[in-house]
């Protein structure tokens, strides 16, 4: 088998994530190219298509979701991802062993009183009550009223049948982002042919089927041990979906065996990478077990902390070199770089950090404000610079 390099494994994951260079598409095409963005943090998927679509406009990804093209739901690794609507039936399916596992046999959802065998059991009800939008207020009285259940336990048991239904958060007016994690926040049931069988297990192993596909198509070559981690699932149902016709090669060790679909892009590990800053909880520093691929092992836990925040990062020739901010005052970026960078680098960041300013000034230049604590926590920063 061939054996590919860190580079040119780096390099397929920058060309598959739109992350080579900007491309000239459509934002629902960018969606389908990209599989899935993050997206717990209302701000990121904007922020992602931003660093991806040349010509990007707040506004196009704002229509999506309004239509339901592009829906926000709980999917891989139990987080919220926007995903194409077309996409959606299937991730869902293929991750519903983890989802109900983590959240129908949390002990915090059986302390309600309620069981598996309820939950199935209200589906029915709950996704005929979000026919229309309703606000998780409105959601936690109803189930309150339809089991007995007040007070905390009935909240955290709604929270947790909520993100296991076949669910999608709905547009919120009057809201930066689109989205709220308030009060406001409104679900609604996923449209009819696009709900997902959660109780057949066909269904279930024909969505893992086509999420290692996905998988491939948008973060390949990779590892069974990589596809895992995307969906947190075993890997043994992994090696299961694998496909008769993946391409196979030898990583970097020149052991781990990794797959890709046929034909699947895979630059030389000598083509240029332009400096990216990458959302929060980018989803190419978190799609692989081995996050080596665009994070340096020396600069992981800087960027990944303890509770799971992913700061916003700086690509520079596709690695992570530093992570940046909004300054205090909200009239520039600020990039902290975790080694010194050459002149020409700084000179391509200060370009990328007016255009993302601008992005973020047309909406809320705090979307991330609440992190900035961690930059006084120990990161390895080096050098700083502003640009407004």
């Amino acid at each position: 088998m061939t054996t590919l390099t860190a580079r040119a494994l780096n390099r397929s994951t920058l060309a598959r994530q739109l992350l080579l260079r900007r491309e000239a598409i459509g934002v629902e095409d960018a969606m389908r190219r990209v599989v899935a963005l993050q997206a717990q943090q209302p701000a990121s998927p904007y922020v992602a298509l931003w660093n991806r679509v040349a010509g990007f406009e707040a506004d196009q990804l704002d229509a999506l979701f309004a239509d339901f093209r592009v829906v926000r739901s709980t999917l891989m690794r139990i987080t919220l991802h926007a995903v194409h609507v077309d996409d959606y039936p299937a991730l869902r399916a293929a991750v519903e062993p983890t989802v109900r596992g983590a959240r129908l046999r949390d002990p915090r959802f059986r302390a309600s009183g309620l069981t598996e065998t309820d939950a199935h059991g209200l589906l029915p009800e709950l996704l005929a009550r979000t026919q229309v939008p309703c606000t998780a207020k409105e959601l936690g009285e109803w189930l309150g009223q339809r089991v007995g259940v007040e007070g905390p336990a009935a909240a955290t048991a709604g929270r947790m049948l909520r993100q296991y239904a076949p669910l999608w958060h709905a547009p919120v007016a009057g809201t930066t982002w689109g989205f709220t994690s308030d009060a406001r926040q409104c679900f609604v049931a996923a449209a009819e042919g696009r709900r997902p069988e959660l109780t057949d297990p066909e269904a279930v192993a024909e969505g893992l089927r086509v999420l290692v596909r996905r998988y491939l198509e948008g973060f390949g070559p990779a590892s069974v041990a990589d596809m895992a981690q995307f969906g947190l699932v075993q890997k043994g149902r992994v090696r299961a979906a694998l496909g008769e016709d993946l391409e196979e090669f030898t990583g970097p060790d020149g052991k781990t065996v990794l797959y890709d679909v046929p034909g699947g892009p895979r630059p030389s590990g000598e083509e240029p990478a332009p400096p990216r800053l990458l959302a929060m909880w980018d989803s190419v520093l978190l799609a692989y077990a081995d996050r080596g691929r665009l994070l340096p092992p020396e600069y992981r836990k800087h960027v990944t902390r303890v509770n799971g925040d992913v700061l916003p990062t700086v690509l520079v020739d596709g690695y992570v070199a530093g992570v940046w901010r909004v300054a205090d005052d909200g009239a520039g970026i600020e990039v902290g770089a975790f080694r010194p960078l050459p002149a020409q680098v700084w000179e391509a960041l200060a370009e990328e950090a007016r255009g993302l300013l601008d992005l973020l000034t047309g909406r809320d230049v705090t979307a991330y404000r609440r992190y900035d604590h961690w930059w006084v926590k120990g990161l390895p920063v080096v050098e700083t610079r502003a640009w407004g």
